[in-house]
């Protein structure tokens, strides 16, 4: 899948990948991961729905969550936000932007994390 290959070129070696956000959350249960990037648009489950199970689930609340989306809607955005979002990034987006929503999503984790201890 084009997904796999970008995230692996990126120098990620464990990635899974999901054709809808039911998919995602049920792999999500299963193993553990460091971070998820979802489509806004995905069938049966939106991004948006997925990161909401996402944070009332207390063993998946801590993940980061990266949302893509092809629209710019402010209103969906907002949304996004007070659910709970690292980060977001619209699309067409190319492998550089990722990178950096990623470095940008584990920096701020770090410096959560060194805060809190």
């Amino acid at each position: 899948m084009a997904a796999r290959k970008v995230f692996q070129n990126l120098g990620f070696t464990n990635v899974a990948v999901a054709d809808d956000g039911t998919t995602a959350l049920v792999e999500l249960k299963k193993e553990s991961f460091d971070l998820v990037v979802a489509d806004w648009n995905m069938p049966q489950m939106t991004g948006v729905e997925l990161l909401n199970a996402m944070r009332a689930d207390k063993t998946l609340a801590g993940i980061p969550f990266l949302l893509v989306t092809g629209d710019d809607n402010q209103d969906n955005l907002m949304e996004a936000i007070k659910a709970g979002i690292s980060n977001f990034m619209t699309k067409p987006y190319d492998a550089k932007v990722l990178a950096e929503k990623i470095e940008r999503i584990f920096a701020y984790q770090e410096e959560m994390e060194n805060r809190n201890s």
